[in-house]
């Protein structure tokens, strides 16, 4: 789920950041450019790990702030298909269910990746929402939001940026995590304990 990625990027320091320790202020700095981006095909940036070099130092003409050439390591988010996951349901509909992990929420279980025999209902307690029914055998069992749920990646998509938007559309995720919970010891956790 979590790997390291080693990066080399050009980075002009400000010349705000010239009075504290060289190592820091870089630090500082890739956390600011990458922390909570997605850098296709290598996944969510976490945090900076370590520095492992640092070249340069060079003030360019007509500016005031020195350039480094830095190579780091990254800890990035960038889950394995078949790595079984504990993630929070936050949205259910007719497509399915969207999870979240607290740092990252665009994990999407489809409709047909849900148990087997689920079906969509009316929530009795609030008629705006739905929530999806799994039968087994003579018990009806309830996949809701809120539930923590135990489920299997399938698949890490990195769209490509869309040229245009449609009004209303949800936000554009440069990464995309499809699961299923169609298998033993998949679903809301509490199922199996």
């Amino acid at each position: 789920m979590f790997f390291l990625s080693q990066l080399e990027h050009k980075l002009r320091l400000p010349p705000h950041k010239l009075d504290i320790p060289l190592e820091e202020a870089i630090i500082d700095e890739l956390q600011t450019i990458f922390l909570d981006k997605v850098i296709s095909k290598l996944g969510l940036c976490v945090s900076v790990y370590d520095i492992k070099s640092i070249n340069g130092g060079f003030v360019l003409p007509n500016d005031g702030a020195p350039t480094y050439t830095v190579v780091f390591r990254m800890i990035m988010f960038r889950p394995y298909v078949s790595e079984i996951i504990i993630g929070k349901i936050i949205e259910s509909d007719s497509k399915g269910l969207r999870l979240s992990l607290g740092f990252f929420d665009d994990i999407y279980i489809p409709s047909y990746a849900l148990p087997h025999s689920s079906h969509l209902i009316p929530d009795p307690e609030d008629p705006k929402q739905i929530k999806w029914e799994w039968h087994l055998s003579d018990e009806e069992k309830f996949i809701i939001e809120g539930d923590e749920v135990r489920f299997r990646v399938i698949a890490v998509d990195y769209p490509s940026i869309p040229l245009e938007q449609e009004e209303g559309s949800k936000a554009f995720a440069p990464m995309v995590v499809t699961g299923e919970m169609n298998m033993d010891g998949l679903g809301p956790v509490e199922w199996w304990v």
